[in-house]
Formats: C-alpha cells, structure tokens, sequence
C-alpha cells in the first residue's frame, strides 16, 4: 500500500494545518525554494520515522522539492496527527501512522518504510536506525547517510558508535545549536506545559512540579513552569547540572525525598525508571505524573499497572490510578511523549530551526557521500550558524558584524596589555 493511514477524509483539514505551521517557518521555506531550483537530493530515497506533525509534513515537502523521493512513519505510538497523515498521503507521500498505534502495527510501518529501500534516513529516536542494524542489514550497502532528531536518539547511536556496531553515517542533528538550545529548551518547555494542561486542565500556578533531568528540555521545563507560579523542585545525577538548577534558584533534591512533596512531576531524563513504583508509593493523593523524553519507559508504567488496585480512563490522554493506599495518582498519555500525545509538539516557529538543520544535513550527508565514516557526526559550525543567519534574517533582524581589525584581533596571540 502507498500509505496506511487512519482517515483520508481528514486530509483538507490537515492540508490547512500544514500551510498555516508553513507560514510560521519561514527559513525553511527558503531552504524550500533553494531546493526547488538546486534539486541538491535528486536520485535519493528518503526513509524517515519522525513524528508526523504539520511541521514534519513541512520537511517532507522540503526533500521532495529537492528531488527526494519519501516514505515516512512515525517515531511514537501516540504521536501522529490523523489529519496531517491524512493530508501527506492526499499528495502521493508514502505514509505510514496513526495515532494509537498497536506495537504490531509501529514495527510493521516501520518496515514498510524499509521496504522502500531508502539511501538516507531521518530518525527520532533510534528505532528505525536500530531496526536495520537488526533485522535489516541488507540495506546498509545502499546507505549514504542518516540524521537524528533527538537527545536519545543521540545517546543510543554514541551507544552503537562505541561498541563498533554503527555501520553508516549519521549526523546528530540534535546537537546542532540551533536545534538544542532552541527546539529542547523553548519547544520542550511550552508544548509540555501545554500537553498537561489540555490532559489535566490542572493549574500550574502555587503547585510544587518535580522536575527529573535538567538538560536543556529540563531547564526549559523548569523556567516555564516556574513562569507559571510553580514551585520547583529539581533531580538530577550530574553534579554540574544539579549546581546549575540550585544557581537557577531551584530547590535540588533526589526524587525518594521529593515524591512526597510534589503535585506535578515531570520527567525529561532519556533514561529508564527515573520514577519507580516505590517513588509512587509515597506521593500524595492527586499527584500528576507526565514525561517528556521520548520513550514511555522514565516512569514505571508496567510496575504502576501491577501495583495498582485500579485504573480508570476518565479524561482524554489521563488515567487514574487508585493505590494500595487509597491515593490516586493521575497519569498523562500513558507515559509517553506528554507534549506530542495530549498536545500538538513544538511550536512551528520553533521547528523551523529544527528542520531547516535536517534538510541541511541531509544535503551534507549526500553532497559527502562517501567521505563520512561510519559514526556519529555533527554539522560544520559555519551550516548552524547558516541556519541562524537565515531565521534572523526572515525575522527582519540585524546584527553587528566583526571589522577587519577585530576579526585579525582575534586570530592572533600577541596582543596583549
């Protein structure tokens, strides 16, 4: 099948959602034009497992303006918009996703996209970079490169890197500037807020919100939230950023002490089990729990599941949990993506930064189509500031440029008092 998709009758609906997140990103609508004449992907078949969102639609745009040809599934189970989906597959893309997808179906679209046999893939997350590596080696000889869109994609692939197991290219656009500093702390920051509210209605406003991780995603979550009148409370197990919480002027604390104390936790960490059944066991009737990484696995579902006397749906995206105890804790969009699953993602404005770093790394990846080793890579400095200049430049900003005597100034050593 060209696509699967859960209702083609709600593609004008996303059709309209597209072109509205495009006039909020206007860089990559610059890329897009330069695509169009340049064809910089002509010949190249793209694989990509992102969330399908009407900023990722945009993207997929872009790389067919520039001769790519598109499969694309999604990264997350609860992260597909229908109608977006809807919309691509109206215009011939090959798409794959719904939202609630069954674990069957996420691995079996993932393969459909592998089915395409792409030169190039656009990753969030790893899964679909992992899933040729195990169960799909033939298509690694037809690999030019690939790109990863988030912190734990990132981590898995160092992870590959250093036990000798990556095969291809990858370039960690996730570590591109304009994409961490701005995608994880102001989009991660707003859209997970945003994604509690809409699954909670709750008031953020005198809460005490439990933070674990304080990252960039983190830091940006912390900031906003405390924006909102909350009271912050940080977990962290790296000394450097658990200093930088405490300057921040945040209370830091480990997670067993703060359990008792929070109303809202919120996890951010890339890791497994950062709160843990015996952390619920102390929390107060009515806490909310939410994670933000990118797997569903930072708070322990399964344990929560087993341990409670009961579980009930009683608003869309929240679950309540009565414990042993008698408390009931309430969880969001099962735990995973809590910004993608019960709200919309990232801004648009945001994700042009972001996207304009894909498109442009996988122009990169193919321009150096066999100079790249099979590693972890990250775009030349002088393409992320590429990509800031532009977004500066659509939004009609100016800025100071070096003088000659400046720049030679700092290119030398023998100037001094």
């Amino acid at each position: 099948m060209p696509h699967e998709v859960k209702d083609i009758k709600l593609a004008e609906e996303g059709r309209m959602k597209i072109e509205y997140a495009a006039e909020q990103m206007p860089a990559l609508m610059e890329i897009k034009k330069r695509f169009e004449k340049e064809k910089p992907l002509k010949g190249i078949r793209v694989g990509m497992a992102l969330h399908v969102t009407k900023e990722t639609a945009n993207l997929v745009r872009v790389l067919i303006a520039g001769g790519a040809e598109v499969a694309i599934t999604g990264c997350n189970p609860l992260s597909t918009q229908d109608d977006v989906a809807a919309a691509l597959a109206k215009e011939d893309v090959n798409v794959y996703a719904y939202k609630g997808e069954t674990k069957g179906d996420y691995y079996k679209f993932l393969n459909n996209v592998l089915d395409f046999k792409p030169n190039a893939t656009i990753d969030d997350g790893c899964d679909l970079i992992s899933e040729i590596h195990s169960k799909r080696p033939d298509l690694l000889k037809g690999l030019v490169v690939g790109t990863e869109e988030t912190t734990t994609g990132v981590i898995r692939l160092r992870a590959m890197e250093k036990d000798k197991a990556l095969k291809y290219p990858i370039i960690a656009v996730n570590d591109n500037q304009t994409k961490h500093l701005f995608d994880n702390y102001y989009g991660t920051a707003e859209s997970t807020l945003d994604g509690i509210k809409r699954a909670t209605n709750v008031l953020f406003s005198g809460k005490t919100v439990v933070v674990s991780g304080y990252g960039d995603c983190g830091k940006g979550v912390a900031l906003r939230a405390k924006g909102h009148g909350s009271n912050i409370i940080v977990c962290e197990v790296d000394p450097v950023r658990a200093l930088q919480a405490k300057q921040d002027g945040h209370r830091v604390m480990p997670i067993a002490e703060a359990a008792p104390i929070g109303d809202i936790f919120i996890t951010v960490t890339g890791d497994k089990h950062v709160i843990d059944v015996h952390h619920i066991e102390k929390m107060k009737d009515g806490a909310i729990l939410a994670n933000s990484g990118h797997f569903d696995c930072e708070i322990n579902v399964k344990g929560l599941e087993k341990m409670a006397k009961s579980k009930k749906r009683i608003r869309w995206q929240l679950d309540k949990y009565v414990l042993p105890s008698g408390r009931n804790v309430y969880l969001c969009a099962e735990g995973r993506l809590v910004n993608l699953a019960a709200a919309e993602g990232h801004p648009s404005e945001v994700m042009d930064l972001s996207f304009c770093g894909q498109s442009l790394a996988l122009e990169y990846g193919v321009k150096n189509k066999g100079k790249l080793e099979a590693k972890v890579h990250i775009l030349p400095e002088e393409v992320d500031q590429g990509i800031a200049t532009l977004k500066l430049k659509t939004l009609g900003i100016k800025i100071d440029e070096l003088t000659e005597e400046q720049k030679k100034y700092l290119a030398s050593w023998q100037e001094g008092t």
